[in-house]
């Protein structure tokens, strides 16, 4: 799948990808990894978002929902339990960031679709934001199926719309702030691992950022290097009290929540946030995929996946005031407190052959076994004042443990 079009470099053939940032940086000087990251993950022409269906056993990663529906049914009964908490308003959005094949969004609408009689009278809407056009039809026919024509639109943000498959709207739209205004359910499932980072190292004359430079040895290859001056991101990124020597910086993900923070307090609704991240602990994270193994960073540029843990804390801190912030929890707790285990016996119950019977007890257990995803992954949740406000209010499904039946 990767960028075949070469050219000769001192008797080398070397991909596009790594032609396009060599001239860069030769022209302009080392560049950020933010900025390697956002050329190698989004460039129009071979970024590898754009080229690749990089998602399930094909693909360089696969994804919970992809590994178990009940994953998928879960986040389902979440979704409906914050919409009854805050009082069952008329219109109720589903949005999505990022909604890779579409699996995740299709299990929650099976859910809505057996959860009918609780959800009467509302007027559920689906709305994905995608910047891949390839991923876009990849979902549609996930959700949509032959029931529509999925026509791209003119609408101002819109680019693709059409129906699912239990008559709901789907629209789809390339930014946040595209979606239309109103209650809104914001699901972000491996979304923000993928955003750019800067990193930043500690030196004797404070805080320095790494850059992506030409190797002077090889100069074919990539390498980095610490920029001996200080940078705009390095001056204003970096918090005065933090304790690391080695930090990793995404701004975009500080631009979205504070975004979503805004939405969820002027006009309610919630913000589910799931990611392999830590709480402010890890430094070094960043890294590369390609075929399910790691893949050096700097190798062949727009071949393999990158992605960075999501720092929670950083999420935590841009959220601000605006809104309640809950966990980071692991995984494991999560599903287990939405009642995964007795979702477990009732298919298990239900269940015809072997085989089936082995694939879910192998699904459940890489989703909570803390050495497969079980502790890697962590949930977030942004929360309305008002949805926490009263003497009692209602516990948050999945970060309490309710004893759901």
């Amino acid at each position: 799948n990767c960028d075949v079009s070469t050219y000769q470099m001192e008797g080398q053939t070397v991909p596009s990808m790594l032609r396009h940032l060599t001239s860069k940086i030769t022209a302009t000087g080392p560049i950020t990894v933010a900025e390697y990251m956002r050329e190698v993950l989004t460039n129009p022409v071979s970024g590898y978002y754009v080229k690749n269906d990089m998602l399930g056993a094909e693909g360089d990663f696969i994804t919970s929902p992809e590994i178990s529906q009940m994953f998928g049914e879960l986040i389902g009964i979440w979704c409906v339990s914050e919409w009854m908490a805050a009082g069952k308003p008329k219109a109720f959005q589903l949005v999505e960031l990022g909604p890779g094949r579409g699996s995740l969004t299709s299990d929650i609408l099976r859910v809505f679709s057996q959860l009918q009689s609780a959800l009467k009278g509302a007027a559920v809407s689906v709305h994905l934001v995608e910047v891949s056009p390839k991923l876009s039809q990849v979902q549609a026919e996930c959700l949509a199926r032959d029931h529509t024509q999925v026509c791209v639109s003119d609408e101002e943000g819109v680019y693709r719309t059409g129906t699912t498959q239990s008559g709901l709207p789907v629209s789809w739209y390339h930014r946040v702030e595209d979606v239309p205004r109103g209650f809104s359910i914001f699901l972000a499932h491996e979304f923000f691992d993928a955003l750019p980072i800067h990193k930043f190292q500690k030196t004797e004359k404070g805080w320095r950022e790494i850059m992506v430079d030409i190797d002077p040895e090889a100069p074919e290859k990539l390498r980095f290097v610490v920029f001996p001056a200080p940078t705009l991101a390095s001056t204003t990124l970096i918090p005065a009290d933090e304790k690391r020597e080695h930090v990793e910086v995404c701004p975009d993900s500080g631009v979205i929540v504070q975004k979503l923070a805004n939405r969820i307090a002027v006009e309610g609704g919630a913000a589910l946030i799931a990611d392999y991240g830590h709480d402010g602990t890890k430094t070094d994270t960043f890294r590369g995929f390609r075929g399910h193994k790691l893949h050096d960073v700097l190798l062949a540029p727009g071949t393999a996946d990158l992605t960075a843990d999501v720092d929670f804390s950083y999420l935590r801190r841009m959220a601000g005031d605006e809104v309640v912030c809950m966990g980071p929890i692991t995984q494991r707790l999560f599903l287990k407190n939405m009642g995964i285990d007795t979702r477990l016996q009732v298919l298990l119950r239900n269940c015809r052959d072997a085989s089936t019977h082995a694939q879910l007890i192998q699904s459940y257990n890489m989703l909570i076994n803390p050495e497969k995803m079980g502790h890697r992954f962590q949930f977030f949740s942004l929360l309305s004042h008002s949805r926490m406000k009263g003497r009692v209010p209602l516990p948050v499904a999945g970060f309490t443990h309710l004893g759901l039946q």
